[in-house]
């Protein structure tokens, strides 16, 4: 009797291990997870709360599955899509995308350290400027006084630009052109590529600021002021209204063509051109209305970097729509209300770990926001505290992108490893607005 009975409590457990396993995988296949059924099977003897775990584990698994074979679909047709794209373009230039070209080693760009320690990577010739200086009568050593003067800051100096000695000096046919930061050199936010300081709490706006840069602008006889700022979220207008009146006080007041000075009744059409790198104002149209209304020639907000890289380059604040709204709002507004063809501006910066498609996909979008010019740069690690350098791109590949990003129909590019959002803006912008009044004249000369 205890032998049968031992024969049949074997049996039995053969027999509920079995269909455990069949009821798993059963369960799995069938997306089944109702409490009720799995109650019901436990009751039964032929499952249990592990049971429950692995079949919703195994549930999930297969939901992964489908979902990277759609993904892997959907990117398989996204590729279908892009080829179909870049057969209208310029033969090198979807060759550089599709990565056909400049695929061979360093041919694209070469690696970067991978800390600030690493010693066995060093930066590439084409990355090294000499440092800025010159005599106490050159016009970088007189900008710089005269900005410590008039307590001015320069994002050239807060953000360590290699290319401040060329800007503020121009000469050998260049436009000096200097970017000035205006509400302070502390922002609010900590975007992870910026070496600018960051605080909640900055010091109030220095409410004579306006007119110090008017005076500081008039002696330096510059052709085209780059005016950017910190962000002030601390701010009930984030600095909006002190923008726009340190605009317009330039406007009227300052003579430009590198005459310096000030304007007088005679020579109002010289008035100096004026470039706004501006915050985002958190996307609020009010802020944005009240910058692109002030008088400026330029309205430059940078994107930064690709929108799959966004929250991991800026502050969580800004983001790629935001960014891409206040263009669109302030090219609308200063055409709707202005009358005014406002060009509008924007950097992108390469080596953060970005690929050709994205940024070819991100040229697209921006294009059709409307935006006129566009910079390429490489990014420079400010500090071991900061984002690292994935790669550093070649100027031969920064050539790829300038031609990609004209033959999207861009007004303007300037694409170098050195370049920044305002690196020569003058020259860039003058020049090309010398070459479409060219045009124009042999247009009207035709006709």
């Amino acid at each position: 009797m205890r032998r049968a009975l031992l024969l049949t409590r074997r049996t039995t457990a053969r027999t509920s291990r079995s269909p455990r396993h069949d009821d798993h995988f059963f369960v799995s296949s069938t997306y089944v997870s109702n409490n009720a059924f799995f109650e019901s099977l436990r009751r039964s003897g032929f499952a249990t709360e592990t049971t429950r775990c692995r079949a919703a584990t195994t549930t999930t698994r297969f939901h992964s599955h489908n979902q990277r074979r759609d993904q892997s679909n959907g990117g398989h047709q996204r590729l279908a899509e892009l080829r179909e794209t870049l057969a209208k373009e310029d033969a090198t230039v979807s060759d550089f995308v599709l990565g056909t070209s400049l695929s061979g080693e360093n041919e694209y760009s070469s690696p970067a350290p991978k800390n600030m320690r690493d010693k066995t990577v060093r930066k590439p010739e084409w990355l090294k400027r000499t440092l800025p200086g010159g005599t106490e009568d050159s016009k970088y050593s007189k900008i710089k006084s005269r900005l410590k003067e008039l307590k001015l800051s320069t994002v050239c100096e807060e953000a360590k630009c290699p290319n401040l000695g060329e800007c503020w000096g121009g000469g050998d046919g260049h436009t000096a052109t200097a970017t000035i930061m205006i509400m302070g050199d502390t922002c609010t936010r900590g975007c992870k590529f910026c070496a600018v300081k960051t605080s909640k709490a900055p010091p109030p706006l220095d409410k004579d600021e306006p007119e110090n840069v008017a005076k500081a602008i008039s002696e330096w006889g510059l052709d085209y002021i780059v005016l950017t700022s910190v962000d002030r979220d601390d701010l009930e207008d984030q600095g909006a209204g002190h923008f726009a009146k340190t605009i317009k006080n330039l406007k009227e007041k300052v003579k430009g063509g590198g005459e310096g000075g000030f304007v007088s009744n005679q020579d109002k059409d010289k008035r100096i051109l004026v470039e706004a790198l501006t915050p985002d104002f958190r996307g609020e149209d009010r802020l944005i209305d009240t910058v692109a209304l002030s008088g400026l020639d330029v309205f430059a907000h940078n994107v930064e970097t690709v929108p799959e890289l966004q929250t991991h380059a800026r502050d969580p604040r800004a983001n790629w729509d935001q960014s891409i709204h206040v263009l669109k709002r302030a090219k609308k507004t200063a055409k709707d209300v202005g009358g005014v063809d406002l060009i509008t501006k924007t950097s992108i910066m390469l080596g953060l770990g970005e690929t050709r498609t994205q940024v070819y996909e991100a040229l697209k979008l921006l294009r059709e926001a409307g935006v006129d010019v566009v910079t390429f740069g490489q990014y420079m690690r400010p500090t071991k505290r900061h984002l690292k350098v994935e790669e550093y791109v070649t100027p031969k590949a920064f050539d790829m992108y300038g031609k990609m990003a004209e033959d999207l129909g861009f007004l303007y590019v300037a694409s170098g490893p050195m370049v920044r959002s305002s690196y020569r803006a003058g020259e860039f912008f003058l020049r090309n607005e010398l070459r479409k009044r060219e045009g124009e004249k042999m247009t009207a000369a035709s006709s």
